[in-house]
């Protein structure tokens, strides 16, 4: 089993301070798997709504009760990956971009977002290229971390740093499991705080990655908490943080104690019936930074 890296210098875990997040939500008031777009959904398989939307509940009440402010987007008919709310977009200091969804199961809900974005006093940006939002799409201090293949195609990323005028850095997913780059990689600290970034500032499945990817991450990131194959297969890293707490699933136990270690408070939080859909704690949550309050 792998274990965080051996290079940590702390002998003793630094404080970790909770920092206010926004984030915008939907109701899966109309969850079920009807298709199969991706490794986790088997539309055979019988779904349960209703424990959706407790376990949905759940998540929504654990933010509110940390002092985290949630927005709602509203369901719509036909569209039951509404929930994973991470896919329909990407914000930095007030400016939207839109999605374009690679499967044409999803495709409805572009349209919906945008226009809660405008709505809500977002600049909204519509895409040119084939990306799936906050699924592909991490903000680590400055730097964007950006996944390509199997949804987002690699074009985006040039279109991400046109838009955002930020670094973008390309990381190549291999595993269909983790089709989405949210589902292999957790940002612990994502802004900055006193004295800039922690190092140890994401979690990451180095299996889920191509060598170069694995390379990269390993220059960049040398105090990254590596996750067992055994918690990324239970969507572990499908995960949000404000930088002291993390949520994350209960099955991960093994990416709990390496976060404890590192001075993280593990909130678990069971999405089950969501992971139907190939979805977990970070599909659920989209970051809105920026914009109308």
């Amino acid at each position: 089993m792998s274990t965080q890296n051996e290079t940590v210098a702390e002998t003793q875990a630094p404080a970790r301070t909770a920092q206010h997040r926004r984030y915008l939500m939907c109701r899966p008031e109309h969850f079920t798997v009807s298709y199969r777009i991706n490794p986790w959904m088997e539309p055979t398989k019988p779904t349960d709504t209703a424990k959706a939307v407790r376990q949905w509940q759940d998540l929504y009440d654990t933010y509110v009760s940390l002092g985290h402010e949630v927005e709602l987007i509203d369901p719509v008919p036909g569209l039951p990956d509404m929930v994973y709310t991470a896919n329909g977009g990407f914000i930095i200091d007030g400016r939207a971009l839109g999605v374009k969804f690679r499967v044409p199961e999803r495709s409805g809900e572009e349209r919906p977002f945008m226009d809660w974005f405008a709505a809500n006093g977002f600049d909204v940006v519509e895409p040119v290229e084939v990306q799936e939002g906050e699924g592909d799409f991490l903000l680590v201090g400055d730097t964007i971390l950006a996944g390509t293949g199997f949804r987002s195609v690699g074009d985006s990323h040039r279109e991400l740093g046109e838009v955002f005028g930020r670094e973008v850095v390309s990381l190549r997913l291999v595993d269909p499991r983790f089709y989405h780059l949210d589902t292999a990689i957790t940002v612990l600290d994502p802004v900055e705080g006193p004295g800039g970034v922690d190092r140890a500032n994401i979690a990451y499945l180095p299996s889920a990655f191509d060598d170069e990817s694995q390379r990269i991450l390993a220059e960049r990131y040398p105090d990254a908490i590596h996750v067992s194959d055994e918690d990324g297969a239970v969507f572990g890293l499908n995960a949000a943080s404000d930088g002291k707490h993390v949520f994350i699933s209960p099955r991960a136990t093994g990416f709990a104690a390496q976060l404890a270690e590192r001075g993280y408070t593990p909130v678990t939080v069971d999405l089950s019936e969501l992971l139907l859909g190939g979805g977990g704690i970070k599909c659920c949550t989209l970051e809105l930074r920026g914009g109308r309050r």
